[in-house]
């Protein structure tokens, strides 16, 4: 039987260890997949999908891409979720006895690409581990390879903290045990969308201790230990810039959960998953890349500690008071490049000289950062120049080494600048000498032959040459040069002196780029040695950024500094911060809010459009706002620190998990009613609208009576059920409010002020008349509209008149006809027991504590059992 070529045996061999993985297998100037990944490749790529003899008798699936053009299909396929396993020869093709050694010398995956253009500037690409333990909780850890940052938390025993970490932090590859829980996988995959890859080690080598020297669980060692390990297997070179493994505890910022973050739009839209139009969009004033990634970690964890909070905040007022040195300061901040992947690459390899040059300016800008932050003379300010080193040997290092226009490549030399090196000297004065001793010998030759068009050139071929055409052989000296090569047109010499000259001026620019190339190796390896401070001081840059950044925003949109209490929420003239950009050159209507310590729940009515979505949310983003540390939209505020925020705002169908719209509500509900605390915020839209009337309005009241009587929290709850509203009468702490509009010539008009009091209607065939619904059908649904409204006003007309109108007869009568029969008097008219149930019932009834719904309910009712 045929067996496959040794060739194929060995791409065989390394598939084998990167089963989920495309595997580069590089043949020459390609990369070329056999077997399925190549059948696949070819389809995800759009490339020519071919075959090549393998040895058996069926011929196998290939294909290839270019070695130089690798980089953009890697980007391609990681980009789709997938791992691309690197295989390059490892050894000399001359010395090879055989098939050349081929080893993989990275895997490149969703969570450890390097490069790309898919790595945006401003986010982190994280990646995670995640490991349950037997008592049901999990250890989550993150590292993000570009900048060297790694975090470690246990979370609580609710795999939607999990899920919620993942989402928060935008992963997209998770690594876990090989014995993961199914039912745990299936939810990251699908809830996710992430790449799964798997690592069962979780001892950490003793050359990574110093990494988890402040880890105070073992749990925490276990699950960074998986994460690390993993890296080391896939990456398979340096890691030297990974920082030490920081704790952080979910209980130590404002809890948002994964609904909430979306409903929210803190860092992303609901419908186009992008950035502008989100909270982060409006505040994204940063300069730096290492600030930008910082503003976004504060959105996604709000802060608790009030001495924390306000520290920032009147760092914000310093910066909005120094005008002028903010201005310079953000200046300055624009010529520093993204220092902690400068030092990721620096420890990763990759670094070029281009490189080292923006690390160059970047620390030439620090000293005049570090003048004005010294001029600030705030405590805060003070404690962060104390942090900022300027690196000085470092940069005074690079000034003296790298060139200011240097090429990309680190192998073709002209990276180097002259005076660095006194032998790297020598060669460039032997090569340009060379040169120079070239272009006078053949001024020399032209003048002592008299032939003008002679000249001496180079190819890598024959190196220099004297070549004269044809048409002037007859003017050279019989024997005066040596005959190298002839052409169609003209013959090519050379000359003892020439070829001397040529062997030192070749000999020197080889030695001039191999020993740039050294000099730069040993160049970046002094780097190296910086990578902490250049780390520690990334840090206090991108939170100088970040600072400076809610400064500017704050006073670009008129917000103000808020001030913190437990006693109550007040808001005056508070906006939506986004909706107000958006709107740019309307005019944007501001609402005030007023909440009490406790027990406090404003039940909002109002049409649709009219602005009660917009208004709860703007209450929610202003507490978000005030506690990552900047000013608020409002003329004045006094707020609660909130540990939690939740929502109930919108719905959709999960298909994927098979959950119907209402199904979603009421789990988002639940999440928020079983986590919520005293002081928490709860905002809840329209709950009840994905079910039946009855249903819907049951649970409602329901809800609200939980979070009055067992929460306490300060909650929102707008809804269109108007019966709803009566519940300010029956418990204390419930306070109608609406936002208001008026009709004018049969349309409606949207005042979006919020005031105090129910709405009298939802204006809600206004609403689909401005939608534009056809005419006839508008016309029918008021005619409806009228109808319903007649019938309310009759059964509770009817209601009132049957209890005052029954009364109980004299005496009781026997039938000697049929059944027995109870007899009452109404009027002249005696009745059955069947109408006496009925009477009693209504007579019972507490026809003032009911809504006109339940009321039409109860006919209903009582109509059936007469009738029965």
């Amino acid at each position: 039987m045929a067996e496959y070529t040794p060739m194929i045996k060995q791409y065989l061999t390394i598939k084998a260890d990167y089963k989920d993985a495309f595997l580069f297998f590089r043949l020459g100037d390609f990369y070329e997949m056999f077997f399925e990944d190549a059948i696949n490749a070819s389809q995800i790529l759009e490339i020519t999908l071919t075959a090549r003899d393998g040895g058996t008798n069926d011929k196998i699936p290939m294909c290839g891409v270019p070695y130089h053009a690798a980089a953009g299909y890697i980007e391609q396929l990681v980009n789709q979720g997938h791992k691309v396993a690197i295989a390059e020869q490892t050894e000399d093709p001359k010395q090879a006895k055989g098939v050349v050694k081929r080893e993989v010398i990275q895997l490149i995956t969703p969570g450890t690409v390097m490069e790309g253009k898919n790595l945006l500037e401003k986010e982190n690409n994280f990646l995670a581990s995640v490991t349950s333990f037997s008592d049901d909780s999990f250890g989550f850890a993150l590292t993000d390879l570009t900048t060297g940052e790694n975090r470690v938390s246990l979370l609580s025993f609710h795999f939607d903290d999990v899920i919620g970490e993942i989402y928060a932090n935008g992963v997209k590859e998770v690594v876990v045990s090989s014995d993961f829980d199914d039912k745990y996988r299936k939810a990251l995959i699908e809830r996710c969308s992430v790449t799964l890859s798997y690592e069962d080690n979780c001892t950490i080598a003793n050359q990574f201790e110093q990494l988890i020297q402040g880890l105070e669980d073992e749990k925490m060692v276990l699950t960074y230990g998986r994460l690390l390990n993993y890296l080391m297997k896939t990456q398979k070179r340096s890691l030297d810039h990974l920082q030490e493994v920081r704790i952080f505890h979910t209980n130590q910022f404002m809890k948002i959960d994964l609904y909430s973050k979306r409903n929210l739009e803190l860092t992303e839209t609901i419908r186009s998953k992008g950035k502008k139009g989100s909270l982060l969009w409006l505040l994204d004033q940063t300069v730096t890349a290492m600030g930008g990634r910082l503003l976004k970690q504060w959105i996604d964890r709000p802060l608790l500690n009030k001495s924390e909070i306000e520290s920032r905040h009147n760092m914000v007022q310093t910066f909005i008071e120094h005008y002028f040195e903010r201005l310079e300061l953000r200046d300055q901040l624009k010529g520093v490049y993204d220092l902690e992947r400068l030092a990721g690459r620096v420890a990763y390899g990759n670094v070029n000289a281009r490189d080292l040059l923006q690390l160059k300016k970047s620390l030439e800008q620090v000293p005049g950062i570090y003048h004005l932050v010294t001029q600030l003379k705030h405590p805060y300010a003070t404690n962060l120049a104390k942090q900022m080193d300027l690196c000085e040997s470092l940069t005074e290092l690079l000034q003296h080494s790298i060139k200011e226009s240097p090429p990309l490549s680190i192998k073709e030399g002209d990276i180097i600048k002259d005076g660095f090196n006194a032998t790297l000297d020598q060669y460039r004065d032997a090569s340009r000498n060379g040169k120079t001793w070239i272009a006078s010998l053949e001024k020399q030759e032209r003048e002592k032959t008299g032939i003008k068009s002679l000249k001496i050139g180079y190819n890598r071929v024959f190196g220099y040459y004297i070549e004269v055409s044809k048409a002037n052989l007859q003017f050279l000296p019989e024997g005066m040069y040596e005959r190298k090569q002839t052409l169609s047109n003209a013959e090519r010499f050379i000359t003892p002196e020439l070829k001397e000259k040529e062997t030192l001026i070749l000999e020197a620019e080889e030695k001039i780029v191999q020993l740039e190339y050294d000099l730069f190796i040993d160049i970046r390896e002094q780097v190296k040695g910086y990578i902490p401070r250049l780390q520690a001081l990334a840090k206090v840059i991108s939170e100088l950024d970040v600072l400076q950044c809610f400064a500017t925003i704050s006073e670009e949109r008129h917000y103000c500094k808020p001030q913190f209490s437990e006693e109550q929420l007040f808001i005056k003239d508070g906006r939506h911060p986004v909706v107000e950009k958006v709107m740019q050159a309307q005019e944007y209507v501001p609402n005030d809010c007023v909440m009490q310590q406790g027990q406090a729940l404003l039940l909002i009515t109002g049409p649709n459009m009219s602005g009660k979505s917009t208004y709860m949310r703007q209450i929610a983003l202003t507490s978000i706002l005030a506690q990552i540390g900047c000013f608020v939209p409002a003329r004045e505020a006094v707020l609660p620190i909130y540990d939690q925020v939740f929502t109930r705002i919108g719905a959709a169908d999960d298909l994927i998990s098979g959950q119907s719209t209402f199904m979603v509500e009421m789990l988002e509900a639940k999440n928020a009613l079983v986590n919520a605390t005293s002081k928490s915020l709860l905002l809840f839209d329209e709950i009840g609208r994905g079910t039946s009337t009855y249903d819907g309005m049951a649970l409602a009241q329901a809800i609200i009576e939980h979070i009055h009587q067992q929460i306490g929290a300060h909650t929102l709850f707008s809804t269109h059920y108007h019966e709803l509203t009566d519940l300010e009468t029956k418990l204390e702490n419930v306070k109608n409010i609406h936002v208001s509009a008026i009709e004018e010539n049969d349309n409606v008009v949207f005042l979006h002020k919020v005031k105090e009091g129910a709405a009298d209607k939802s204006y809600g065939i206004h609403v689909a008349k401005l939608a534009e619904l056809p005419d006839s059908l508008i016309e029918r649904a008021k005619e409806i509209l009228g109808q319903l409204e007649q019938t309310e006003k009759e059964v509770a007309v009817s209601s009132e008149e049957s209890e005052r109108s029954v009364e109980p007869a004299d005496n009781l009568q026997l039938s000697f006809f049929g059944e027995t029969k109870a007899s009452y008097k109404m009027g002249d008219k005696q009745v059955t027991s069947k109408e006496k149930d009925a009477l009693k019932s209504i007579k019972e009834m507490d026809i003032l504590g009911l809504t006109p719904l339940e009321a039409i309910n109860k006919l209903y009712e009582l109509q059936k059992q007469l009738k029965g």
